[in-house]
């Protein structure tokens, strides 16, 4: 069996189906409870480190459903770090399956982004983990013409200004609401 996570499908195990859930169950059940925009022009997902790599991941590779998307510190490519984790698109190695991995990156999915589609914010501190993958995001959707915001508050880990970049998100989405 499989042990995955960061928000995608796992390809060989059927109960694990994060990005369905997310992407289409949850929307669905929130859709079904709460009054709302009951589209993408309502809706906007943000997440903190592996929850920043499935807010993006999902809000680019699902136009169609999210129409915001942001990512605080977020893992948003976990190629650099193939050790890291017993799970990832596979529980086998990048080594043994580098196809599985390619494929799920922000930046992958970001090539076939419309620009103006989705709003985004990507905050990242310069000391922080996953600070050069957040910047190389960055530098691919400046590349493909996809306006976002890109905050490096200082070179300290975003997690000890975790309050403060909340309270910044959280007014990005605001705005766009």
């Amino acid at each position: 069996m499989e042990v995955t996570g960061w928000y995608w499908n796992s390809p060989v195990d059927p109960k694990s189906q994060y990005e369905t859930f997310v992407s289409d169950e949850l929307v669905k059940s929130i859709d079904a409870k709460y009054k709302q925009f009951k589209d993408r022009t309502g809706r906007a997902i943000t997440g903190l480190s592996m929850g920043g790599h499935g807010a993006l991941y999902l809000a680019i590779k699902h136009q169609d459903v999210f129409g915001a998307a942001g990512s605080m510190s977020g893992g948003v490519d976990i190629r650099p770090f193939p050790n890291n984790w017993i799970y990832g698109p596979t529980a086998r190695t990048y080594a043994e399956q580098p196809e599985r991995w390619e494929k799920k990156h922000c930046d992958k999915h970001a090539e076939s982004s419309t620009p103006n589609s989705l709003a985004i914010i990507i905050d990242c501190g310069t000391d922080d983990f996953f600070f050069k993958v957040n910047e190389n995001l960055h530098q691919q959707l400046l590349y493909r013409n996809i306006p976002h915001d890109f905050n490096f508050p200082s070179r300290r880990s975003y997690l000890a200004l975790l309050d403060q970049r909340c309270e910044i998100s959280a007014a990005f989405h605001e705005e766009l609401f």
